[in-house]
């Protein structure tokens, strides 16, 4: 895929961080039970690649933070680690993984960038931005519990994205020949 696609992929993305969390965040305690600024920042990185999906992370909540106040400024580091991770690390997997079906490859993406961001996003949280007040029960809950919706919603529509997409030809098949082959 061309860097000009690429690019604009990533500015649909980096949109989406601004207008999904507006959409959620007309639900009660949306934004932390849907994590919708997660799944265009995870599909940038798995679509694009991990520059992108960097650049994506720390964009997408940065101009959401200066348009619409969401995130809350007090709330922007811990989120721009996170996210940043998101994209990295999915972008990361994906180039590294060759599993020769699309399914596992990103299931496997998604769940290794969920993780480690999540761990990252919570350490900078400790060590950096709570002054010590960080406790495993406020992490665990944060990212895990209160999130778990988010995370469903993750893996239930983000690969399915991604096939959709290929199968759309908007962006070019992982596998190509396995996928005349399933046709």
């Amino acid at each position: 895929m061309s860097t000009t696609k690429r690019s604009i992929i990533t500015a649909v993305c980096i949109a989406l961080c601004v207008v999904l969390p507006m959409a959620f965040h007309a639900i009660p305690q949306g934004g932390s039970i849907y994590c919708p600024m997660h799944i265009p920042v995870l599909l940038c990185g798995l679509i694009c690649g991990w520059p992108f999906g960097l650049l994506c992370g720390l964009a997408g909540p940065a101009l959401s933070s200066v348009l619409t106040q969401m995130p809350p400024v007090a709330y922007l580091p811990s989120m721009l680690v996170e996210l940043a991770v998101y994209g990295a690390v999915s972008g990361l997997m994906m180039q590294t993984l060759k599993t020769g079906k699309l399914y596992p490859d990103l299931y496997v993406s998604l769940i290794c960038a969920m993780l480690a961001g999540r761990v990252v996003g919570g350490l900078a949280k400790a060590a950096i931005f709570s002054n010590g007040d960080y406790s495993m029960a406020a992490w665990t809950t944060g990212y895990f519990a209160t999130g778990l919706p988010g995370i469903i919603i993750q893996l239930a529509l983000i690969p399915s994205v991604v096939f959709a997409l290929e199968k759309a030809n908007l962006i070019p098949m992982r596998y190509p020949a396995c996928e005349e082959a399933e046709a």
